[in-house]
Parts: structure tokens; C-alpha cells; sequence
């Protein structure tokens, strides 16, 4: 409807900004009984050579594009509301499924762990306490983030770094659907390392999408053990 009107508009300008095009319209509208309320209304343009410079410029204006041929500001940020509506339920989806997945690995591994609560991440698993032994494996953190990159990374480090104790050993997975390239997770791993010295804390790097991860040397054996069955989709 916009458009229609925006081109009746304009029509209606070219006519009416033309002599001999409105004397026509005119003479039409005479011929057919109806009141030539357009010359009336719109003075005749001057024929003399000395007409003004404003009426030449009346005659030769583009006319102005209708308003409601435009998307307002509102629809424009109604959009935007909206992709970022769906942005974030899709985030959560992929965030419960990843979580999800990652417990029922841990519970499935018969490594012993025990579920826990740690300020900050989504899973935190605890080796259950053996009779006369001291259980081995490492705590077991999980954070599902929007991107694994090197804010992301210091601050999952400095959380898992408050969470253990200077005599065990915290294994964080930081799992995203975006991952910064391996060279500078590396640099941020390192950074990390040199800067906190209290504690033990090894940190994964995990592409949720495929599971893909960036295991370092010292990764303890119930992080392969997890990926293989993630991997593998047991």
C-alpha cells in the first residue's frame, strides 16, 4: 500500500509541475463533468522568461519519497530484538544438550566421580573418597562459554584456580561452538601458568560441535578417557 501510494504521489507531482500536462489533465476532467480542482488549487506556472528561480526549482524537484514506504526505526530494531531472541534460545539448547552430554560421559566412564557444585561452571565432578586410598583422579570442571578465547580462558582458569587445593589437581573443560585459533589459546594457556603458580589446574580447550579438543602434555587420563567416549558417542 506504501509503495501504491508513494506512486500515485508522485505521478500526481509530475503532472502538476508540468503546464502542458496539467492544462491536459484539466481538459480531460472537464470533458468528463468533474471540477478542474487541481488548477484551482495550484497557480499556473509563469511562461515568462523571468520566473523565478524557486518555481524553476518547484518544477524540476524530485519529490520526496513517501514515509510509510520506508521501514521505521522500530521495525528495524524489532528485527535486530528478534535475531538476538533467537540467537540466545539457540544458545541454550546447545548449552543443555553439551552439558548434558558431558555428565552422562563422566557417569558412564567408572572413573568415580561424584557431582558437585562449583560457583561459575556448569559441571563440577569430584573423585569419590576410597576406603584406605586416596582417590587419584583430578576435580573435573565444565563451562559451556559463547567463544574459547583468551578472556574466556583467564577467567575460567582464575575460578577453577579458588575451587581446588594446592595438593589436587583441577582439570577445566572450556567448551564454546567458537574457538579461537590453537596458537593463541596456547599463548593464553601459558600466560596463565606463569601467572598463577599456586595450585594445579589444566585446562581443555573443547570444540562443542565435534569435540574436538586441545589437549596439553600433562592432560590426566580421565580427559582422554571423556573425549574418547564423546568422540565416540557412547
Amino acid at each position: 500500500m506504501a509503495a501504491d501510494r508513494a506512486a500515485e504521489l508522485t505521478e500526481a507531482y509530475r503532472i502538476l509541475s508540468d503546464a502542458g500536462q496539467r492544462a491536459a489533465h484539466d481538459a480531460a476532467r472537464a470533458a468528463s463533468g468533474a471540477p478542474a480542482a487541481d488548477a484551482a488549487a495550484t497557480p499556473p506556472v509563469e511562461s515568462s522568461p523571468a520566473r523565478t528561480a524557486a518555481a524553476a526549482a518547484a518544477e524540476t524537484a524530485v519529490p520526496p519519497v513517501a514515509a510509510e514506504a520506508q521501514p521505521s526505526a522500530a521495525e528495524r530494531s524489532g528485527g535486530g530484538q528478534q535475531f538476538r531472541h533467537e540467537r540466545a534460545t539457540r544458545d541454550r539448547f546447545v548449552r543443555k544438550a553439551t552439558v548434558d552430554r558431558f555428565r552422562q560421559a563422566i557417569a558412564g566412564s567408572g572413573e568415580g566421580y561424584e557431582e558437585a557444585a562449583a560457583a561459575g561452571f556448569d559441571l563440577a565432578f569430584v573423585p569419590k573418597s576410597k576406603l584406605f586410598a586416596r582417590a587419584k583422579n583430578p576435580r573435573l570442571l565444565g563451562r559451556f562459554v559463547s567463544a574459547v578465547d583468551e578472556t574466556s580462558v583467564a577467567d575460567a582458569w582464575a575460578q577453577a584456580a579458588r575451587w581446588g587445593t594446592p595438593n589436587e589437581e583441577v582439570c577445566v573443560f572450556l567448551m564454546a561452538s567458537e574457538v579461537a585459533p590453537p596458537q593463541q589459546l596456547a599463548a593464553a594457556i601459558t600466560a596463565q601458568r606463569r601467572k598463577r603458580a599456586a595450585g594445579k589446574v589444566v585446562l581443555i580447550p573443547m570444540d562443542a560441535r565435534n569435540w574436538d579438543a586441545h589437549l596439553p602434555a600433562d592432560a590426566p587420563a580421565i580427559a582422554r578417557t571423556l573425549l574418547a567416549r564423546l568422540r565416540a558417542g557412547a
